[in-house]
């Protein structure tokens, strides 16, 4: 069996390396559907001239969405048991029971059907804990998504637990 320590040190040498970059565009009826979905029913998301009236350029996508921009599509060959995308992994040295340790957003800006997402993954810091149960990692990964134009539409920092 694989130590944690063992993983300290290679996960370590990782930080600040880029995991992913990835594209898309945003669609207004994926994130109508998203909203509608987790019954989010803000008129700005769904009514162009609503939106106009506020000062936006067509209708808005909804923040949480940001982050769904840049997703591929997944198959179900292409699902781990738990569920998750394996293309979504992430490629660093990590123990294989993993749980998340929770998210972080902040958004600056609105974004709008018809632009381009630039989303680009990095993996910023990796903790040693010790916690009842034992040792475990704490991973922290950043997401950046641009909009064209260089403008910062948001940032996620998200962790990951792996012990």
């Amino acid at each position: 069996m694989t130590e944690i320590s063992d993983f300290l040190a290679a996960a370590r040498a990782q930080v600040g390396r880029v995991l992913a970059e990835r594209k898309g565009v945003v669609c207004a009826q994926e994130f109508q559907r998203w909203a509608a979905a987790v019954g989010d029913l803000n008129p700005l998301y769904l009514d162009r001239d609503y939106a106009r009236q506020y000062g936006h350029r067509d209708v808005v996508s909804p923040p949480l969405f940001l982050s769904k921009v840049t997703n591929g599509v997944s198959f179900l060959a292409d699902l781990r048991e738990d569920g998750l995308d394996r293309h979504n992994e992430l490629d660093v040295p990590m123990p294989a029971r993993r749980m998340a340790g929770g998210e972080d957003y902040s958004f600056h800006c609105a974004v709008y059907p018809g632009d381009e997402i630039t989303m680009t993954r990095v993996l910023t810091d990796v903790q040693h804990k010790h916690g009842r149960s034992g040792e475990f990692l704490v991973f922290t990964i950043e997401e950046t998504y641009v909009a064209a134009g260089a403008v910062t539409a948001g940032r996620m920092l998200r962790r990951v637990i792996a012990r």
